[in-house]
């Protein structure tokens, strides 16, 4: 599974426009504020909405501080999809936050 620092996403989030970007944190984590580009998909309900996903494109898994998203990042691996694992989540991120 591929990793990269928050700083690296915020580069990644200007210049790709393919990528999908994935919230795993709960739905009240999500609203207190969340990188603009995320679509929250709760790691509680991952499994019964993996289908919501685009399986061609690349996707980034985020959440607060990197554990979450490392066993999402696992699980979708596991399906087939090409995973990142944002390192930090939340914690590390120094962009812009949507509310």
């Amino acid at each position: 599974m591929k990793n990269i620092s928050t700083n690296e996403l915020e580069q990644v989030l200007q210049d790709d426009k393919t990528i999908q970007l994935i919230d795993v944190r709960e739905t009240d984590e999500y609203a207190g504020g969340h990188i603009r580009q995320a679509k929250n998909l709760p790691l509680s309900e991952l499994a019964e909405r993996t289908n919501e996903l685009d399986a061609d494109r690349p996707l980034h898994v985020i959440c607060l501080s990197g554990g979450r998203s490392m066993n999402a990042s696992m699980y979708l691996e596991q399906a087939g999809f090409d995973v990142t694992n944002v390192d930090g989540g939340m914690m590390s991120w120094q962009g812009d936050v949507s509310k």
